[in-house]
């Protein structure tokens, strides 16, 4: 079993937009571009998914979003000026993807957790790159009573419109921090008293697995499934029969069907 869709689009090249009739560039809504804009967003704590910058032209201000971007552990991705080019007018070297939702922090999933007075319940997803994946599994997380979502910070999707538009709302509740090492954060989760469960077509079957206690369970991107590192962190594999000729599951699909495994073995259900 593997419950991820190998036909997923991983990649998807949404931060480029072909022309409209007219001249007029149709632009994604979380982009913002130029120096001053990108610059204010980073000074006001703005929550930025990635920033785009010109190869080759780090002066100035631009030097400086780069070092506040280091310092807050936003990726920098350095390109061709003609790629940025390709993807917004009048940039000044520099472009921006903010965060369509606030983020939260581990340590406040952790506390929400503890208000309700309740074992933590967390899904944490490995490199997921489809954002309607991620808005998906966010909508059934919440509707399973999971406390919060942990998502990567480089390779995969965050709070972009295209997963909070599909989350239907749930990003409006469901407390998810961004980080920037999944398998580092499994290990601070595990020091606070939580099992890790990973889902892979690796492991025994679910209805096998005892998934009371506090848990964070792992969904791994799709087709690829959870890297080797944070599958060693995992203390339970975990997989979900499959009888009918193919041989996957979506990962929102695989995500809800283990997240309502777990709703069923604490009693909730």
């Amino acid at each position: 079993m593997t419950p991820f869709d190998t036909n997923a689009r991983e990649g998807r090249m949404q931060d480029r937009q072909p022309p409209v009739p007219g001249g007029q560039r149709e632009l994604p809504e979380n982009l913002i571009y130029g120096r001053n804009p990108v610059l204010e967003a980073l000074k006001s704590g703005r929550d930025i998914e990635k920033i785009l910058m010109a190869r080759g032209e780090i002066a100035g201000s631009l030097k400086e979003i780069m070092a506040r971007a280091r310092d807050r552990k936003i990726v920098v991705q350095q390109i061709d000026r003609s790629r940025l080019d390709q993807i917004v007018d009048h940039h000044q070297g520099v472009a921006a993807y903010v965060s369509a939702a606030s983020y939260s922090t581990v340590e406040e999933i952790l506390a929400y957790a503890r208000e309700k007075d309740e074992p933590p319940f967390i899904v944490v997803l490995d490199g997921i790159t489809d954002p309607q994946n991620v808005g998906a599994i966010a909508r059934t997380a919440l509707c399973a009573g999971a406390h919060g979502m942990i998502v990567a910070a480089r390779r995969a999707s965050g709070l972009t419109p295209a997963a909070v538009k599909t989350s239907a709302g749930a990003f409006e509740y469901l407390k998810t921090a961004k980080v920037t090492n999944i398998a580092r954060t499994l290990d601070e989760l595990k020091n606070q008293g939580l099992w890790v469960f990973g889902a892979a077509m690796s492991g025994q079957d679910y209805t096998k697995t005892d998934f009371t206690g506090p848990a964070a369970l792992v969904i791994g991107a799709e087709g690829e499934g959870i890297s080797r590192l944070v599958l060693e962190k995992c203390d339970h594999i975990v997989s979900i029969p499959l009888f009918g000729p193919l041989d996957s599951l979506n990962a929102s699909c695989a995500a809800a069907v283990l997240l309502y495994e777990v709703v069923r073995a604490r009693g909730q259900a």
